[in-house]
């Protein structure tokens, strides 16, 4: 707590101390967010940024229903070059602090590719947790990010469901491992708890008729205090999740995957949601048993109940690793 407290105080000396060229700030989702740019933009470059924070903002609103903090501090730094880098949020004592790098030559086409701004934003939804759970906080911002631009327009679905299709097996458990909790790695602590969003996601669908969804359980965790600016234990997240959804499955899944090395078939899991991915080229098939919940996930939407009952369960086991 005391080392929170010191660094929340240098990044608060830090963002006082700083003179930018203007400083725009704008309104959405009920929340205002300041955004401080580097002195020696253009008036064209300030614009694009200023075009594709608020696209990130807008995914967030499509997918929370509303913006998580009512002020939220946005420091953008540039550099010599293309691409964006180094995000990093934190929570305030008044709100949250995002810094994030770009690159002067990044093109307009390229600002609509990135995904780190969105994923940046999703961290401020979401509690402050012990150090061994830190996969539930990137595990969140890594597979809400996606599905958030999805929905607000921001990101077709062919590749929001695409890149998963390709990069979710970075999160399985490999020789050594000691469940989500125990095991550090970038592929687990980013990927592994996107996976464990994932299932999580499907089988609250599943378990309520499609009506219900991870963004549910999420929503209600925001609503009730759970934001970046505040500490939480991981079972209080849990327990206000399963109780928006009526489904006990956060803490269920939680208590198989805390400790023990728990794989998935994703192969199977992909055929059953119908995701198809050859090359670069990602296709659907509809008529596939989880379909209506991938459209679910996709449109924020309650579509038909799932006729098929498919149980997770036979797509998850512990591995040699155990």
């Amino acid at each position: 707590m005391l080392r929170r407290c010191l660094l929340t105080l240098l990044l608060v000396l830090s963002f006082a101390a700083f003179t930018p060229h203007r400083d725009p700030s704008f309104d959405i989702g009920g929340g205002t967010i300041d955004v401080n740019l580097d002195s020696d933009l253009s008036r064209s470059q300030q614009d694009q940024l200023m075009n594709w924070i608020h696209a990130a903002a807008d995914s967030v609103v499509a997918y929370y229903g509303r913006f998580p903090l009512p002020h939220t501090y946005l420091q953008v730094r540039s550099f010599e070059g293309r691409g964006v880098h180094n995000g990093h949020t934190f929570g305030l004592h008044n709100g949250g602090l995002i810094r994030i790098s770009v690159g002067t030559q990044t093109t307009p086409a390229e600002f609509k590719e990135d995904w780190m701004m969105t994923h940046e934003m999703v961290h401020l939804t979401f509690p402050s947790v012990a150090e061994e759970h830190h996969w539930i906080e990137e595990g969140t911002a890594v597979y809400v990010e996606p599905i958030a631009r999805l929905r607000a327009g921001n990101l077709p679905k062919e590749k929001a469901w695409g890149e998963m299709a390709r990069d979710m097996h970075q999160g399985l458990p490999e020789e050594g491992d000691e469940g989500l909790d125990n095991t550090h790695s970038l592929g687990r602590t980013y990927w592994g708890g996107a996976m464990f969003c994932l299932i999580a996601d499907i089988e609250i669908r599943q378990r309520t008729h499609n009506q219900k969804g991870l963004e549910d359980a999420l929503r209600a965790v925001m609503s009730n205090g759970g934001v970046i600016t505040e500490d939480w234990e991981l079972r209080r997240v849990f327990e206000v999740g399963d109780k928006a959804v009526g489904v006990p499955v956060l803490e269920e899944l939680y208590k198989k995957m805390k400790d023990k090395p728990v794989s998935v078939d994703l192969d199977k899991l992909w055929q059953q949601l119908g995701v198809a991915r050859k090359g670069e080229v990602t296709t659907f098939n509809d008529h596939a048993p989880l379909a209506p919940i991938r459209e679910a996930i996709s449109t924020g939407k309650a579509t038909k109940p799932v006729n098929v009952k498919f149980s997770l369960d036979g797509l998850m086991a512990l591995t040699a690793a155990q």
